[in-house]
């Protein structure tokens, strides 16, 4: 329980008043609320990188936060968002040890492994002809900006196929990569790739000992493998999951698919489990959202998990982009690792904005953070995040929390879509699990796409009183949803009414101004 007295009151005829957190029955600790830490752009169109879109990639350690998007590779400090060092992509794993004959690289992954304090990369190379290979680096320490050791192979020696989005998962026995294969223009397939996470680890890497599971059918194993980046301990093997269709059909789909890799560390070859089927509530692709001021639509991608798959324990948590009442909106599932059940899913919808290209992240504590774009007819694409509360054994989302909002309409190409994404980024900070890093993208101008990176804290939901003249002022701030503000004038015994004034947004609180008595007060929020 927390309480604040006003110092000055007591001089002054007016009345005591007191700010109670939120303590409903049956619930030992206060509501938690999200708010915003370090925020600063890390990246720019034109002069950080030349790609479109930028695909977000983010890692945090106790010291470093790692952002590694098309075309740039940066390493910031933590403490103060200061840039310790830049570079291209080519230019980082050049320096990994990676050579690239002709092309370019695309979609960067990047994670910390917090027991092995050790970075871990992977992208796709796209060679002006041939095969394209996958590409994996891990860092030799704990310090991003020193020495890290890669290697690149051949994705599909066998069909020669082309590995598109590429994903990356690890668990405490591997480091696994999965990769939409392609014939020409043709999706034929998915494939799934293990490595013993010593080997990865090793000076030099060592890949030689990988497992490939070859190209799996889509109708059996599900679109787009997301190996799970798995935190804390795990009583059974490394999840996989992945949706049941991406909904290009434009038809609801209600399945999700898991499976699992496991002696990825051997002695022996790793094994891959027969898929799981789960039946889920329907999804279907999500709308291209529409901007201000008749710009185009965005291209916002489809149902795939876009962004990482995270593993608490054995829980196991997603979320992808879907339509819900002709919005772009978001479908968050929390799964039981050990045999893919569902334990609850939701939608986060939002009355005037689409969202689409999410991510998630969540602590040993239950807490889940989503980041997110949103846009609409009156709103720039901007930046948001929402955070999901364990009460009395399911998850409740709070409002969406703006953290960079977009300065202008965006537009790419001479037709009326214009591509956005491919992904955000979210990641729980090792040194303290109530503070979460995420990458997102705004525009910072008609034809240019910036990146933003945010510190998001979970504290808890508190109401604070300061005097205005006459008045007193009772504040909490906007992200808590569906809080109300109720008052009572003796605790003992307690009769709590609700507050009949509307409360005004103020920044990123809301606010009530009430006139000052001569009777003691005590105000506290309820759900």
């Amino acid at each position: 329980m927390f309480s604040r007295h006003l110092p000055k009151l007591s001089l002054l005829p007016l009345a005591l008043f007191l700010a109670l957190s939120f303590l409903p029955p049956g619930i030992s600790r206060g509501a938690v609320v999200l708010g915003i830490g370090q925020n600063f752009t890390a990246a720019t169109y034109g002069p950080d990188s030349g790609a479109t879109p930028p695909d977000a990639g983010i890692a945090v350690s106790s010291n470093h936060v790692v952002h590694f998007i098309n075309g740039r590779f940066s390493v910031f400090s933590k403490t103060n968002s200061s840039a310790l060092q830049t570079m291209s992509d080519l230019t980082f794993w050049g320096n990994a040890g990676v050579s690239f004959p002709s092309g370019f690289v695309s979609d960067p992954r990047v994670f910390y492994d917090n027991p092995s304090h050790r970075w871990l990369a992977a992208m796709v190379d796209v060679p002006s002809s041939g095969p394209n290979r996958f590409l994996l680096a891990a860092s030799a320490t704990a310090d991003p900006t020193g020495t890290w050791r890669g290697a690149a192979w051949t994705a599909d020696p066998t069909n020669s196929y082309f590995a598109d989005f590429p994903t990356l998962g690890f668990d405490s026995q591997g480091v696994y990569l999965g990769g939409d294969m392609f014939s020409g223009n043709t999706a034929v397939g998915s494939l799934l790739v293990s490595i013993p996470k010593s080997d990865v680890l090793a000076n030099p890497i060592n890949v030689n000992n990988r497992t490939s599971f070859g190209v799996k059918d889509y109708s059996i194993y599900g679109r787009i493998l997301q190996p799970a980046i798995t935190v804390g301990n795990a009583s059974t093997p490394e999840a996989v999951l992945a949706v049941g269709d991406l909904g290009y059909d434009f038809q609801p789909h209600s399945t999700i698919v898991g499976t699992t890799i496991a002696n990825a560390a051997g002695p022996g070859a790793p094994t891959l489990a027969g898929p799981t089927s789960r039946t889920v509530p329907p999804y279907s692709i999500p709308i291209n959202p529409p901007q201000p001021g008749g710009n185009d639509n965005l291209d916002d991608g489809d149902a795939r998990l876009s962004a990482a798959v995270y593993r608490i324990g054995d829980i196991l948590y997603a979320v992808h982009a879907v339509e819900v009442n002709a919005r772009a909106a978001l479908q968050w599932f929390k799964v039981s690792a050990t045999n893919f059940n569902v334990i609850q899913t939701g939608v986060i919808s939002d009355p005037d904005l689409n969202l689409f290209f999410p991510s998630i992240a969540a602590n040993s504590a239950g807490m889940i953070v989503i980041a997110c774009n949103g846009c609409s007819t009156n709103t720039f694409i901007s930046c948001y995040a929402a955070l999901g509360e364990p009460l009395n054994g399911s998850v409740s989302f709070g409002n969406l929390v703006l953290l960079k909002a977009g300065q202008s309409g965006y537009r790419t190409n001479s037709s009326n879509v214009s591509r956005w994404g491919d992904y955000s980024a979210i990641s729980v900070d090792p040194s303290d699990p109530n503070r979460f890093w995420s990458l997102t993208m705004y525009p910072s101008s008609t034809t240019a796409w910036s990146t933003e990176i945010t510190e998001l804290i979970v504290s808890p939901l508190r109401l604070s009183i300061t005097r205005s003249g006459p008045n007193v002022i009772v504040s909490w701030p906007a992200s808590a949803a569906g809080y109300q503000l109720y008052s009572t004038s003796s605790l003992s015994p307690a009769s709590w009414t609700l507050v009949a004034q509307s409360p005004t947004p103020s920044g990123d609180q809301l606010t009530v101004t009430l006139p000052a008595s001569s009777a003691a007060q005590f105000f506290r929020l309820l759900k």
